[in-house]
């Protein structure tokens, strides 16, 4: 990963002014307040800062952050993936993730999808020219992830991508091309990388998952990252109800994942939880390389445990974050240490 600074002169060409004085490096702006000169007297309520400038962008996609205050020491960063008809800002509302950030010193980063790009928001997973090493979209969230550990004091060992729907076959593509720069991710509610190369395939493939054996999965990863000397950790949830993506791609998911670890194609270790179950792989040393979260007659969205019950939707994200006996943010946070 490159590592050089921002210019100060190039910074000051950037900025626009921004409410809390206190960040070093201010390249980003509020974005769902105006910049105010007075200084507040009570504590900002977190809330996530749209970075202006972060490098190339090939995938023209919008990058924002939170980065919790008082942090001393070097810290992990979690980037999150929304999926279609959602955006940033009401996604992380939803989820809870700055919430987690600020209560565990740990960093987030949004990539969030533009409709000139897609009109649904969704992330375009299925066309290689976008999901390629440094081209389209993957390649500006590579620069996200680049340009936030310049601009903080990121640990580079600890960086973390979780993606819901397109948003986790997103993070499937950035897990199999870029292996070194995660630690490990999390797939909710998507598809393995190299299900679809077109809108059409994306579509049919999402309604029947499609059927392949575990080696030819792990050859798509192989092909685009032939030299890695590691893959990350990986973890996939599903649920059994689930009418938008079927749940055979989160099997065709472990397939892939459990094949590129070569790890033997068993039933796992499995653990029974109120609501569904957890089945988890290891490797020679002990260490979880694979798990699939099953939730029993769970839709298409992503587990929390803070919606209020009977509450309608407020918008288009809200209809995908649903109650569940997990919570996948809080649930993730602790598997990769971040609590």
């Amino acid at each position: 990963m490159m590592n050089f600074k921002v210019p100060s002169r190039l910074r000051r060409l950037l900025v626009e002014s921004v409410e809390l004085p206190q960040l070093k490096f201010p390249v980003t702006r509020p974005r769902s307040q105006p910049a105010r000169r007075r200084v507040p007297t009570q504590p900002a309520p977190q809330r996530l800062t749209e970075v202006l400038w972060f490098g190339r962008n090939p995938g023209d996609l919008h990058m924002l952050e939170y980065v919790p205050a008082g942090v001393k020491g070097p810290m992990p960063l979690v980037v999150v993936l929304h999926g279609c008809h959602q955006n940033a800002e009401d996604f992380d509302r939803a989820s809870g993730w700055t919430a987690l950030a600020r209560q565990h010193g740990f960093a987030v980063l949004y990539a969030e999808q533009k409709p000139s790009n897609n009109a649904n928001l969704c992330f375009n997973w299925f066309r290689p020219s976008l999901v390629t090493r440094d081209r389209g979209e993957l390649g500006s969230i590579r620069e996200m992830i680049d340009f936030s550990s310049r601009l903080h004091d990121i640990d580079e060992s600890k960086i973390f991508v979780m993606g819901l729907s397109a948003g986790g076959a997103m993070a499937s593509a950035l897990l199999a091309t870029y292996p070194e720069l995660f630690a490990a991710g999390a797939i909710i509610g998507g598809l393995p990388f190299g299900a679809a190369r077109d809108a059409m395939s994306a579509l049919d493939v999402m309604k029947r998952a499609a059927v392949r054996p575990a080696e030819k999965w792990a050859e798509l990863v192989r092909e685009v990252s032939p030299d890695a000397a590691r893959f990350p950790a990986v973890s996939i949830w599903h649920g059994t109800g689930d009418d938008v993506v079927s749940f055979g791609n989160a099997e065709a998911s472990v397939a892939q994942w459990l094949a590129v670890h070569r790890r033997p194609q068993t039933k796992g270790r499995l653990r029974l939880f109120e609501g569904g179950e957890r089945r988890e792989w290891r490797d020679d040393y002990g260490d979880v390389v694979l798990e699939l979260v099953t939730l029993n007659d769970f839709g298409h969205g992503l587990p929390v445990s803070s919606v209020a019950e009977g509450r309608e939707p407020a918008n288009e994200t809200e209809r995908f974050i649903l109650p569940a006996a997990l919570s996948a943010p809080e649930q993730l946070v602790r598997r990769w240490g971040l609590a």
